[in-house]
């Protein structure tokens, strides 16, 4: 899964946060986006997604998810398109 791209729409459901979320933590660095050549559309990376997962998850002291449950839902998600 390394270097795979998602989009907002797709990250903000798996983050469970809006996409103005994630343009507010693109603007304060907590997860950057990258941008799509083409349109430039923000684009993210499924490795980021799951360093903010782990962070907010030690951060509030839960064990919420496993990153193989993460990767679940992330697959979930890309083929439901």
């Amino acid at each position: 899964m390394a270097n795979q791209y998602i989009t907002i729409r797709q990250a903000s459901k798996i983050l469970n946060v809006s996409p103005l979320t994630l343009r507010n933590w693109d603007r304060n660095g907590k997860l950057k986006a990258n941008r799509h050549p083409m349109n430039n559309y923000r684009v993210y990376k499924i490795e980021d997604l799951e360093r903010v997962i782990h962070e907010i998850e030690v951060g509030a002291g839960l064990r919420r998810s496993t990153k193989k449950e993460v990767r679940k839902l992330i697959v979930k998600h890309l083929s439901d398109e």
